[in-house]
Formats: structure tokens, sequence, C-alpha cells
């Protein structure tokens, strides 16, 4: 879905996941999200925390996640949770023990990823074989074609087994934790959100090319059998031609 600028992009994206949330809790009595860091997914959280949607929604039966996180405490500014918490957590009435953040205040990086791998494990109640499927999970895409902290060449694209790394990111020289592909890959709807001009050569680039041979991560994540939405502005997509819900 192409918007017209980042304000509309926004305004449509807390619609939809409001509706996919309000939706999840009706047919299953729960809804479990995936948060995204970053610009635009901050500005959809700020909407999703005042007016019709911070009364609407059924706050107490939403289950919070994380796709990614620096490795940093939950109080730095930097941290993917604090700017959630700061703008949607701390202004809905959610439980406490509904939100899941990654312990990315330990000093293993690798515990730390074994860790909230166990953790959501226990969630989804999976001791063994199988993958947990999310209802939602919001993604951005970086300039460098990056979602999550699935960087260009990481060998965390190819991983089949764990669902949670700890991803060591070559040009910033820093650990991350991530969830992987096949995660992503397992939840029931993933939104991308990209908004800006400087997004739009990945863009182009990215669409215009054969699809079926990835070249950005970002391009790794194809819901099994779910639904796959990208939320663009006109800005991100001013190279390219419209693009529209895809299905997985």
């Amino acid at each position: 879905m192409v918007a017209r600028d980042l304000e509309d992009l926004c305004e449509r994206a807390a619609e939809m996941v409001a509706r996919a949330i309000t939706d999840q809790v009706l047919a299953r009595g729960r809804a479990t999200i995936v948060l995204s860091g970053g610009t635009t997914p901050r500005r959809v959280y700020e909407r999703l925390a005042i007016g019709t949607f911070q009364q609407a929604i059924p706050w107490d039966q939403v289950y919070l996640f994380w796709g990614d996180e620096r490795c940093i405490p939950p109080d730095d500014p930097d941290s993917n949770y604090k700017m959630a918490h700061d703008t949607l957590i701390s202004k809905v009435s959610i439980p406490k023990e509904n939100i899941y953040r990654m312990p990315t205040e330990r000093s293993d990086h690798q515990e730390a990823a074994l860790e909230y791998e166990k953790t959501l494990r226990n969630f989804f109640g999976l001791a063994g074989e199988g993958w947990p499927r999310f209802d939602l999970a919001l993604l951005g895409i970086g300039t460098d074609g990056h979602t999550a902290s699935l960087f260009p060449g990481s060998p965390i694209l190819s991983e089949k087994k764990q669902w949670v790394a700890a991803a060591y990111v070559e040009k910033l020289k820093v650990y991350r934790l991530t969830l992987t592909p096949s995660v992503f890959n397992h939840s029931a709807q993933v939104i991308f959100l990209a908004a800006g001009k400087e997004k739009a050569p990945v863009i182009k680039e990215s669409f215009s090319a054969d699809h079926r041979s990835s070249r950005f991560p970002f391009q790794e994540i194809r819901p099994h059998e779910g639904k796959l939405i990208f939320f663009l502005d006109q800005a991100a997509c001013s190279l390219s031609p419209p693009f529209y819900e895809v299905s997985g």
C-alpha cells in the first residue's frame, strides 16, 4: 500500500494493526505482536496509544515481543524496548506480565539469545520441533535492505534451527539479538513499514529485480502460510511502481 506521506502511512498502518489485534482477540482470546524499532514504527506506536485506538483495543489480551534489540540495558535511550515503552506501553492498559522484552542487559550475548528462545518456547508451549506463530510482526527496511538485525552477508540469514540469534553486525562492530528469518516466516502476518526518499533506491532495486533470487535481507521474509504487507509512502516508492498486499 502506498500512502501519500508519512502521516498517512502511520495512520493506515495503525488502523491495520488495531484491526489485526481485535480480530485475533475475538477469534482466539489473545493477540501476539512482534514490535520493531525505528522512526516509522515509533510514529505508529504513538497513534495506537491515543484516541480511539487506545480505547478500542483490548490491551489486556495483547502480548508484546521484539524482533530485535541492541545489546544494551532496557533503559538506554537507543533501546527498542524503551522506545516502545515510552511511546506505547506506558500509555495503555497492557499488563506487565504481557511484555516479553529481550534480555539484552546480559553480558553473554549467546546466552541471552538462548534465554529469549526459551521464553518463547515456554509461551508457545513448544519444547521440541516446531516454530512459534505470531499473529503479527512489524518490521522496517534499512537503506541497505536489512530488517530486524538481519544485515547483508549475515550467516543468520540461512539459520534453520535457532529461533533467536546473537548477531554480530560487522559494519557497526556490535552485537544484537534478533529473531531468525524462519520465525518471521511462520508468522500469520508480517507488515513492513518504510518511509522517506532515502529508502527509494533499495525499494526500486529489490522489487524491479527477479524476486526469486533474494538480494536484500528483508526479501528473506516471506511468510509460508501468512500475509506479507508493505506500507510505503510516496517518497519511498518514488523510483518504483506501486505496491500492494502480497499473500504468502
